[in-house]
């Protein structure tokens, strides 16, 4: 199995047979449009294609890949509900999910947890592996604005939801989850307390902020002895 880092908040899993692609916003080119690993290698490679959604944004959702549709027929399609909500895919274009839900079929496994901004969070078994992706579930709170008071509620929705997933996943093989440095100072904050309560063999960081991964996740990594791999890694 491997991980591929695209873009932003993008990933995807190749496995035996599968590939999951999530919340794609473009390709993993800087230089070319839609030049990159999806649409040079993923969209071609044989087997089974998922493609998860985890909320309406548009940087975790490209309607872009519902064209992909006409280069796979047998794409199957794993959006969150609020996308249908905002009227961003029709009723038939998917398979819509709401926290608490759950999507299984032959291959895969995918349960729907919450999120602290809009749509949800995945919980994903593939093949043996067990896969976090945290879509825009985060500690959402900016100390050198917000107030004692926002700070309180936005860290203890952030916990809620943690301990929510911990009940049934208090282990993962990997989580991507958001680092976002527009927080400020407490950038890392989210990220600290999800490693310190979901215990993960890798986490990747779901982020376009190139200087966080010259900062503070490697020594996190460290104190809850876990390695911080680089994108593109085979495990």
């Amino acid at each position: 199995m491997k991980l591929d880092y695209i873009y932003h908040s993008g990933f995807a899993i190749e496995a035996d047979g599968v590939t999951v692609i999530i919340d794609y916003y473009k390709d993993s080119s800087e230089e070319v449009f839609n030049k990159g690993i999806v649409h040079d290698y993923l969209l071609e490679k044989p087997g089974v294609l998922y493609v998860l959604c985890s909320h309406f944004h548009p940087d975790h959702f490209n309607r872009e890949v519902l064209s992909w549709k006409k280069l796979r027929p047998d794409i199957r399609y794993i959006f969150s509900k609020d996308i249908l909500k905002h009227r961003r895919a029709s009723a038939e274009d998917a398979t819509y999910i709401n926290k608490g839900d759950t999507y299984e079929d032959e291959h895969i496994r995918i349960q729907a947890f919450g999120s602290t901004d809009v749509g949800i969070s995945f919980l994903i078994d593939l093949q043996g592996r067990r896969l976090f992706h945290a879509g825009d579930l985060n500690n959402w709170h900016w100390s050198e604005e917000s107030t004692p008071q926002e700070i309180r509620k936005a860290e203890g929705d952030f916990l809620a939801e943690v301990r929510e997933l911990q009940q049934t996943a208090p282990a993962v093989d990997v989580a991507m989850f958001p680092v976002d440095s527009r927080i400020g100072k407490d950038y890392m904050r989210g990220a600290e307390q999800f490693v310190e309560r979901i215990k993960s063999l890798y986490l990747y960081r779901c982020t376009s902020a190139k200087i966080i991964r010259r900062q503070r996740i490697p020594a996190v990594c460290r104190e809850q002895g876990m390695p911080l791999s680089e994108h593109c890694t085979p495990w």
